[in-house]
């Protein structure tokens, strides 16, 4: 093996990584595929059209949509206690109008580290979180993308289910206008 040492299990790619410091791997220099993902993400449709028709938080760059994860039955504990163990999840909807492939990707890996970086803070166990992208989050300082997440999270409401963002009032049947928009 060129690079690396003969004995290591790990590829060359990533073994020139890594530094030796007194006989032991440091894995603080090395990036990508050998940490664990920040986050659970969600993949199935249907688990994104069910956090859709909960609470509600806009801001310019970024809509985000959250509800709580349904109770784990198998685990013989109670229903809330079950739910606020689980870790939070979260998913990312970027459009086609948003822009073209290259930009849409560049949205992605913005929001994904704003989310790794803020969801730690003001993610709620047992909640599940989409991000629906807008055409702001590709031009908007990062900084700003972090704290809007993070306050995003915190502020979504006092029930994650709840439709206005945590305020009660209007009618049943009528429409409402967007919860907690700047």
């Amino acid at each position: 093996m060129t690079g690396s040492d003969a004995s290591s299990p790990l590829p060359a790619r990533l073994a020139s990584n890594l530094q030796k410091r007194d006989g032991i791997l440091d894995l603080s220099a090395s990036r990508g595929s050998l940490s664990a993902p920040a986050f659970t993400p969600l993949r199935k449709r249907a688990e994104f059209v069910r956090i859709g028709k909960g609470g509600k938080f806009h801001v310019r760059t970024f809509s985000l949509q959250a509800l709580s994860q349904v109770a784990v039955v198998q685990t013989g504990a109670p229903p809330g206690e079950a739910r606020d163990s689980a870790p939070s999840r979260f998913g990312l909807t970027i459009t086609r109008k948003t822009g073209g492939s290259v930009e849409r990707n560049r949205m992605r890996r913005r929001l994904r580290e704003a989310l790794r970086r803020a969801a730690p803070l003001a993610a709620r166990p047992g909640t599940d979180y989409v991000i629906v992208a807008r055409r702001e989050a590709l031009h908007a300082p990062f900084d700003r993308l972090i704290d809007d997440l993070s306050r995003a999270m915190r502020l979504i409401g006092d029930k994650p289910g709840s439709k206005s963002g945590g305020k009660s009032g209007g009618k049943p049947g009528a429409p409402q206008k967007p919860a907690n928009t700047l």
